[in-house]
């Protein structure tokens, strides 16, 4: 690989002029005929914003929001400070304070979100990234539970030619982040599916292209997130908890079959999961474009824009109403202009469709959208000849384990689907290279992303499976067990992410690790569960909708901090996300482990004949469920077991940020830990409520236990506080939300706005998944006063 210098010198950045120089080998220099010049003008712009910023005129804020919309994120140490278990230690930089944004530092590593829309990649886009990992990141190519890549410790100096070089094969990383539509997801088994109504794949191409960059999509309050189903059932799409959801539909009108979609509009995950709200049963495929951007509208012109806690639109539907909603989605599609492109952009007009720029190379023909229409056009013209079947002859020992949850027949006879397991989502670069060479071998060129954090290949005929699974073992892409129960999900967590409370990764892996190890003693009832894992409340890993899913937590032992995570169950993976669990208790990160063995095995121990692990949840009760693990919360001394007091992968002793516990504060701080163990009991027992179908008195026991959560943090500055519901609003609006003592460094008043709306709400009836939500609050409330418990600790 031939080494070209960054495109930054003082001659390419100095604002005042445009020349650049004619001799110096960039990268810059190298593409200029590849990239679309509408992309390459971006970029220009992008450095020059860099430029500015290093010269100190342009704004920390402003530049934060351009640099996110292509993709560059802030990683965790990036103030400079990083804390070796009892105290903060400086990181140096070369730049010493200059700053990429509020307190960010320049030469603080970060991460690149990389956008691959419904998923496809083809060989030459793996091997740029291939090419990027190693050169300018760690070496790895991280697959994230929206289809994307991102890279990690990339320098921000390096993000210009990275954008180029990518540009070059390709792919955009414009508005991988920040408050646009996000990449748009699709169903990886589209085209090839048995249960498909129809292949998403061009719809989902069709609209990505139309929304990148359109003016109506630039002015939301927050992010905005969409995904493409084939079916209904599966959960290949999740589109119950997106922004917008649709799900391939097809209905016959005078005996001709119409494509259309179910719509689903209002979902998100999040701290406080909402389910989507379904905008209409059948929206024909020559509406999809214009409806969405009349949905893009409306959200832009009356989403929320101040306060970023209730900024997604699942906030404005539920604000509204559906049906209000529908209604002025409705008007504002009546008044919306022609455009050729709602039309243009659609799969029956493909060929008209593929002189447009699309942002792919130039001078490379065989670019992911052309590579898409010819698959598609080949299975729609019946041109795909009959692969062979799997041979039967002589295969090595380990095949057939890893045929069995990994390879899946194609409704296209001969043909198979390979989903590679990657743990943690994960592929070094020797990997991706290999793949990208795998996939021009034995599949077209072409490879998927997944939502669950893995790798399909699709086309693959069945007397090339023992020599694809020889070629992937040389690599360590043939682990077995892809979307059983040791395939787990995870975020970055605290390796990576600023958010992180709990080592996200760490346990993900270890739990992968053991169950791994008796994966051929599992029962079958358990072999097909979803274990996911974030590292925080806000579900990057998707633990609401897992069978059994965590988050990190933490909890104070003494004069220190003890990594947990809550246990989530009641979530649903099937049916496109089709529920959302509740957390049941925290458990200390170290007994996890534990926690899942007790129940998997009283699952398998106790339940009915066919009897799925959500409806055995749901029969036993989560109170029984809880009893089982309560042994499992104690925390030893500090000198008993020290190892509680770190989490999984880190050797520091556990922290969140520059501890130091005031012995003075001993009597008060537990008081207020008496309070708060209170009002998780109040919380649960609204849990058990809303099992029961009590919806009034959940919601009286959500609105009851933030309550008894904010008289425990009051009472640590007035002991004799009543419970008197009023008065304890009140005293810690003054004393705790005015001074901003309560806020969250990141979410701000978030959570404490979730005590003064229940308050405000409290005696009206609400529907049940509104009573679900209200008890995400509490316990998120609650969470919030611990934090707030620990920093007060420290005075």
């Amino acid at each position: 690989m031939t080494v070209i210098s960054r495109t930054h010198t003082s001659s390419e950045t100095d604002v005042s002029t445009a020349a650049a120089p004619a001799i110096l080998d960039t990268w810059k220099a190298r593409l200029r005929n590849r990239i679309p010049p509408s992309i390459e003008r971006e970029i220009e712009l992008y450095e020059t914003q860099m430029e500015l910023k290093r010269r100190g005129k342009l704004d920390d804020k402003v530049f934060a929001e351009s640099r996110l919309r292509r993709g560059a994120y802030g990683q965790r140490y990036d103030n400079g400070q990083r804390q070796n278990g009892i105290s903060a230690q400086t990181l140096d930089y070369p730049s010493g304070d200059l700053t990429k944004g509020p307190n960010t530092l320049w030469d603080a590593p970060g991460m690149h979100r990389i956008k691959i829309p419904f998923g496809e990649v083809t060989a030459p886009q793996m091997e740029v990234l291939a090419e990027l990992a190693e050169e300018i990141a760690d070496g790895i190519c991280h697959v994230t539970t929206r289809q994307d890549f991102q890279l990690h410790f990339v320098h921000i100096d390096d993000t210009p030619d990275l954008m180029r070089r990518l540009a070059a094969v390709g792919i955009t990383t414009r508005e991988a982040c920040g408050n646009v539509v996000r990449n748009i997801t699709g169903c990886p088994l589209a085209g090839v599916c048995h249960d498909e109504s129809f292949d998403v794949t061009p719809y989902a191409k069709a609209l990505t292209t139309f929304l990148l960059g359109h003016p109506d999509a630039q002015d939301f309050g927050r992010k905005f997130k969409i995904s493409f189903s084939g079916c209904d059932d599966q959960p290949c799409g999740l589109g119950r908890m997106h922004d917008i959801g649709l799900i391939a539909k097809q209905q016959t009108v005078d005996g001709t079959v119409q494509n259309g979609f179910k719509v689903f509009v209002g979902g998100g995950l999040g701290a406080v999961p909402h389910k989507a709200k379904v905008f209409t049963d059948f929206l024909p495929v020559d509406e999809l474009l214009p409806t969405t951007q009349a949905i893009c509208r409306v959200f832009a012109r009356l989403g929320e824009k101040r306060n970023r806690a209730r900024a997604r639109i699942k906030f404005l539907v539920a604000k509204l109403g559906i049906e209000e909603f529908q209604r002025l989605v409705q008007d504002e599609r009546s008044q919306l202009p022609e455009d050729p492109r709602w039309i243009g952009f659609l799969p029956e007009a493909l060929p008209e469709a593929a002189s447009l720029d699309f942002g792919t190379s130039n001078s490379d023909a065989s670019g992911p959208f052309t590579e898409a229409f010819e698959t598609w056009r080949l299975k729609q013209d019946g041109a795909v000849n009959e692969a062979a079947p799997i041979p039967n002859r002589p295969h090595p020992d380990a095949f057939d384990a890893w045929a069995a949850n990994n390879v899946r027949q194609q409704r296209q006879n001969g043909y198979f689907t390979v989903l590679l397991h990657l743990p943690l989502g994960d592929l070094t670069a020797p990997q991706m290279r290999r793949l990208a060479r795998l996939s021009r071998e034995y599949a077209g060129g072409v490879a998927r992303t997944t939502v669950e954090q893995n790798m399909m290949l699709r086309w693959i005929s069945g007397g090339d499976l023992i020599e694809l699974y020889q070629e992937l073992s040389e690599v360590q892409l043939a682990r077995p067990g892809a979307g059983t129960i040791v395939d787990v999900t995870s975020c970055p967590g605290t390796d990576t992410c600023k958010l992180g409370i709990s080592s996200s990764r760490g346990l993900a892996s270890e739990l992968s690790r053991q169950l791994a190890e008796r994966s051929y003693e599992l029962d079958e009832a358990v072999q097909n569960l979803r274990i996911k894992v974030s590292g925080c409340f806000n579900s990057c890993g998707q633990h609401h909708v897992a069978d059994i899913g965590f988050y990190g937590v933490s909890r104070k032992a003494g004069n220190h901090r003890v990594p947990h995570f809550q246990v989530v169950l009641g979530g649903q993976w099937s049916e496109n996300a089709g529920s959302y669990g509740l957390p049941v208790v925290a458990v200390p990160s170290k007994n996890v482990p534990t926690a899942l063995t007790r129940l998997t095995d009283f699952y398998i121990r106790e339940r009915e004949r066919g009897e799925s692990f959500q409806a055995f949840v749901q029969r036993v009760g989560k109170q029984e469920i809880k009893t089982r693990l309560l042994d499992l919360t104690r925390i030893p001394g500090f000198d008993e077991d020290r190892s509680y007091y770190s989490d999984w992968g880190d050797a520091r002793e556990y922290t969140l940020a520059d501890l130091g516990v005031g012995e003075c504060a001993g009597e008060v701080v537990s008081l207020a830990d008496f309070g708060l163990a209170e009002s998780e009991s109040t919380a649960f027992e609204a849990q058990i409520a809303l099992d029961a179908g009590r919806i009034d008195d959940a919601v009286r026991g959500a609105y009851t236990a933030m309550v008894q959560a904010a008289r425990a943090i009051t009472r640590i500055e007035l002991p004799d506080l009543t419970e008197n519901p009023d008065e304890v609003v009140r005293q810690f609006k003054t004393r705790f939300h005015d001074t901003q003592r309560f806020h969250d460094p990141f979410a701000g008043a978030k959570f404490a706005n979730y005590l003064f709306r229940a308050h405000d709400a409290n005696g009206d009836s609400v529907a049940p998944d509104a009573a679900h939500r209200r008890i995400e609050e509490a316990q998120l409330f609650i969470e919030a006063t611990h934090a707030c418990n620990t920093r007060l600790s420290q005075i």
